[in-house]
């Protein structure tokens, strides 16, 4: 089942859709996370009264999360490989047998079809990268990687935009991550029941219809399953998490010379099962 946030009629709510219809569920998408309570939404939503998909304006799935993106990065061994040859500092040196963990402050996300601000006053190596991410269900705390999936609800496609210079200058990833709108998060979220458990999906992202990133989820170093145990050993991570699981190679800054991002650029993100992410670098 899809879970969407999206706007019509003048108003903006959270909804469940089969691919088709679209029916109202929640005021917003933490409404609703907090009401499903870890389960999976039933088919009893699908009900009442519902309009077409294409009548809807899809937003993020959680325009506003309650707390910083968790990611991962250096997630993928060719990203891993390509990071450490661009850049050489601490910050991009190869995953050395511990998960790279990083937070993306997100004031509000965008969704499919939302203008990127390039900040191009201040940023000179803007970049794009795919990736999974994973959205919690309910507070996990001191969860095994055994009982793992039961705290994920589901997927969705990730745009992680990055100013490089940013992330180079202050020798950390917070500030060159996060400036607003470089956060991407669509079209909607797919629970995990659709998928077996890990999933494994070809994930891919296009600039102005040239592919750049090509590769499975199954690539990923650490999985979701580790992630969460390893976080939830000292930490609750809250219903409506987001965990931005790293992006495989073929970023911007993997290139010679580096392919960075600029007025005008379409950004396509997609992953098999899930759906397409695309934005326009609009100023």
């Amino acid at each position: 089942m899809k879970l969407l946030t999206c706007e019509y009629a003048g108003r903006s709510f959270a909804a469940v859709s089969d691919g088709k219809l679209v029916y109202e569920a929640a005021p917003d998408m933490l409404t609703l996370i907090k009401t499903l309570g870890g389960a999976m939404p039933g088919e009893e939503l699908l009900s009442g009264e519902a309009v077409p998909l294409e009548s809807v304006r899809l937003l993020a799935p959680i325009p506003e999360p309650a707390q910083d993106v968790v990611c991962l990065g250096m997630n993928y061994v060719d990203h891993s490989a390509e990071a450490e040859k661009w850049g050489g500092d601490a910050e991009f040196k190869k995953n050395a047998g511990k998960a790279v963990y990083f937070s993306k402050r997100a004031a509000r996300v965008i969704g499919p079809g939302e203008g990127i601000d390039g900040h191009f006053d201040i940023v000179d190596s803007l970049d794009y990268e795919v990736e999974l991410a994973v959205v919690l269900g309910r507070d996990a705390y001191r969860v095994s990687e055994a009982e793992a999936e039961q705290y994920v609800l589901g997927y969705s496609v990730f745009n992680d935009l990055s100013a490089r210079n940013l992330q180079t200058a202050h020798k950390q990833f917070y500030f060159g991550k996060s400036l607003d709108t470089h956060t991407a998060m669509g079209p909607w979220i797919v629970t995990r029941d659709e998928f077996a458990w890990e999933p494994e999906l070809g994930i891919r992202c296009f600039i102005n219809g040239e592919k750049r990133q090509d590769s499975n989820t199954r690539y990923e170093i650490y999985g979701a399953a580790h992630v969460i145990a390893e976080l939830s050993a000292g930490m609750t991570l809250k219903a409506g998490t987001i965990i931005a699981m790293g992006t495989p190679a073929g970023v911007g800054m993997g290139f010679t010379p580096p392919k960075y991002l600029s007025r005008g650029d379409v950004i396509r993100c997609e992953i098999d099962g899930i759906g397409v992410l695309e934005n326009t670098v609009e100023k």
